[in-house]
Protein backbone atom coordinates (compact mmCIF):
# COMPACT_ATOMS: atom_id res chain seq x y z
CA UNK A 1 0.00 0.00 0.00
CA UNK A 2 1.28 3.23 -0.82
CA UNK A 3 0.95 6.14 1.76
CA UNK A 4 -1.98 7.96 -0.65
CA UNK A 5 -3.55 4.25 -0.85
CA UNK A 6 -3.78 4.37 3.16
CA UNK A 7 -4.90 7.64 3.47
CA UNK A 8 -7.49 6.59 0.85
CA UNK A 9 -8.20 3.31 3.23
CA UNK A 10 -8.55 5.20 6.39
CA UNK A 11 -11.00 7.27 5.17
CA UNK A 12 -12.67 4.30 3.36
CA UNK A 13 -13.07 2.56 6.57
CA UNK A 14 -14.74 5.54 8.44
CA UNK A 15 -16.64 6.34 5.97
CA UNK A 16 -18.06 2.60 5.65
CA UNK A 17 -19.00 2.91 9.51
CA UNK A 18 -20.75 6.52 9.03
CA UNK A 19 -22.98 4.37 6.53
CA UNK A 20 -21.67 7.19 4.14
CA UNK A 21 -20.05 4.29 1.93
CA UNK A 22 -22.46 1.28 1.43
CA UNK A 23 -20.93 -2.28 2.40
CA UNK A 24 -20.99 -4.68 0.41
CA UNK A 25 -19.32 -7.93 1.55
CA UNK A 26 -20.81 -10.28 3.81
CA UNK A 27 -18.81 -11.05 7.46
CA UNK A 28 -20.17 -13.17 9.63
CA UNK A 29 -21.52 -13.14 13.01
CA UNK A 30 -18.47 -11.79 15.46
CA UNK A 31 -17.16 -14.93 17.17
CA UNK A 32 -16.58 -14.65 20.61
CA UNK A 33 -12.73 -15.28 20.71
CA UNK A 34 -13.32 -11.84 18.18
CA UNK A 35 -15.76 -9.87 20.79
CA UNK A 36 -13.47 -11.00 23.88
CA UNK A 37 -9.69 -11.93 23.39
CA UNK A 38 -9.21 -10.86 19.79
CA UNK A 39 -10.83 -7.58 20.45
CA UNK A 40 -8.95 -6.89 24.03
CA UNK A 41 -5.43 -7.34 22.21
CA UNK A 42 -6.18 -5.64 19.46
CA UNK A 43 -7.64 -2.52 21.36
CA UNK A 44 -5.55 -2.55 24.59
CA UNK A 45 -1.94 -4.35 24.94
CA UNK A 46 1.13 -2.55 23.48
CA UNK A 47 1.09 -5.16 20.58
CA UNK A 48 1.68 -3.84 17.07
CA UNK A 49 -0.96 -4.64 14.60
CA UNK A 50 0.56 -7.56 12.43
CA UNK A 51 1.12 -6.88 8.71
CA UNK A 52 -0.99 -8.26 5.54
CA UNK A 53 -4.71 -8.77 7.59
CA UNK A 54 -7.76 -8.75 5.80
CA UNK A 55 -9.68 -6.14 5.78
CA UNK A 56 -13.49 -5.49 3.72
CA UNK A 57 -13.04 -5.34 -0.05
CA UNK A 58 -14.87 -1.88 0.22
CA UNK A 59 -11.74 -0.74 2.33
CA UNK A 60 -9.13 -2.38 0.35
CA UNK A 61 -7.70 -0.36 -1.94
CA UNK A 62 -6.37 -2.89 -4.27
CA UNK A 63 -9.81 -4.73 -4.95
CA UNK A 64 -12.51 -2.11 -4.26
CA UNK A 65 -11.35 1.27 -2.02
CA UNK A 66 -11.38 4.84 -3.18
CA UNK A 67 -8.32 5.43 -5.51
CA UNK A 68 -6.26 8.23 -4.40
CA UNK A 69 -6.68 11.42 -6.26
CA UNK A 70 -4.66 13.61 -8.10
CA UNK A 71 -3.32 15.35 -5.08
CA UNK A 72 -2.46 13.92 -1.95
CA UNK A 73 -2.97 17.23 -0.12
CA UNK A 74 -7.13 16.90 -1.15
CA UNK A 75 -7.25 13.08 0.04
CA UNK A 76 -5.72 14.24 3.59
CA UNK A 77 -8.27 17.03 4.00
CA UNK A 78 -11.15 14.07 3.14
CA UNK A 79 -9.40 12.05 6.20
CA UNK A 80 -9.76 15.08 8.45
CA UNK A 81 -13.22 15.36 7.42
CA UNK A 82 -14.16 12.06 7.51
CA UNK A 83 -12.34 12.23 11.40
CA UNK A 84 -14.56 14.87 12.72
CA UNK A 85 -17.71 13.51 11.47
CA UNK A 86 -16.76 9.48 13.02
CA UNK A 87 -15.51 11.76 16.35
CA UNK A 88 -19.38 13.58 16.58
CA UNK A 89 -21.14 10.07 15.90
CA UNK A 90 -18.76 8.35 18.35
CA UNK A 91 -19.84 11.07 20.78
CA UNK A 92 -23.66 10.18 19.77
CA UNK A 93 -22.82 6.79 20.50
CA UNK A 94 -24.62 6.13 17.08
CA UNK A 95 -22.18 3.79 15.77
CA UNK A 96 -22.32 -0.02 14.16
CA UNK A 97 -21.43 -2.84 15.45
CA UNK A 98 -17.81 -3.68 14.45
CA UNK A 99 -17.81 -6.40 11.96
CA UNK A 100 -15.31 -8.50 14.38
CA UNK A 101 -15.28 -7.17 17.84
CA UNK A 102 -19.26 -7.16 18.19
CA UNK A 103 -21.16 -3.72 19.91
CA UNK A 104 -18.42 -1.44 20.62
CA UNK A 105 -18.61 1.88 23.45
CA UNK A 106 -17.48 5.50 22.79
CA UNK A 107 -14.19 4.67 23.81
CA UNK A 108 -13.90 1.74 22.42
CA UNK A 109 -14.63 2.99 18.90
CA UNK A 110 -12.25 5.84 20.02
CA UNK A 111 -9.58 3.76 21.29
CA UNK A 112 -10.28 1.27 17.65
CA UNK A 113 -9.87 4.30 15.23
CA UNK A 114 -6.17 5.30 17.10
CA UNK A 115 -5.22 1.69 16.63
CA UNK A 116 -6.02 1.90 13.02
CA UNK A 117 -4.88 4.74 12.10
CA UNK A 118 -1.39 4.43 14.03
CA UNK A 119 -0.86 0.94 12.74
CA UNK A 120 -1.15 2.30 9.28
CA UNK A 121 0.65 5.59 9.96
CA UNK A 122 3.65 3.99 11.55
CA UNK A 123 3.94 1.77 8.29
CA UNK A 124 5.11 5.13 6.30
CA UNK A 125 7.43 6.14 9.46
CA UNK A 126 4.79 8.30 11.12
Amino acid sequence: MTAPQMVCHLTDALRNLLGERPVQSKVGAPTLVGKTLVKWVALYTPLPWPRGMKTRPEADQLIGGTPPSSRFSDDVASLERAIQRFLVVVGEGRLPAHYLFGSLTQREWSRWAYRHMDHHLRQFGM
